[in-house]
């Protein structure tokens, strides 16, 4: 893993969402519309699986080709997950909050009662 450019060592997801949007608003001109980043958002997903595929599934690489940077790939997830948010007034941090709290309460003995899970 590379050391980060800057000096800040952790960023919060609020801090990224902010981050992000100050990028937009210097660097970025303007957020697509909501539409475009959604599908700018499959289609990074899909770079992503096609890292993922390749490396720890049964696809493998064309002769020649270069595997891209997987923590890249999932930056590149993570930016436009964060634009789609910032357009849509979504908290990132409030919402990932309450999704692990719905989890907790919905799966807290489901997983460790799999036996599928548990050999």
């Amino acid at each position: 893993m590379t050391e980060p450019k800057s000096d800040q060592v952790s960023l919060s997801l609020r801090d990224a969402q902010r981050q992000v949007d100050d990028w937009i608003n210097k660097i970025g001109v303007r957020y697509f519309s909501e539409l475009t980043n959604l599908a700018q958002l499959v289609e990074e997903v899909g770079e992503l699986s096609r890292i993922v595929s390749r490396t720890f599934g049964e696809q493998s690489f064309k002769p020649g080709e270069q595997p891209s940077d997987l923590s890249d790939e999932m930056a590149d997830v993570l930016f436009v997950l964060i634009c789609l948010a910032n357009q849509t007034g979504v908290d990132l941090n409030d919402a990932l909050i309450r999704n692990l709290e719905k989890k907790t309460d919905r799966d807290r003995d489901r997983h460790r009662d799999n036996p599928k899970l548990n050999p």
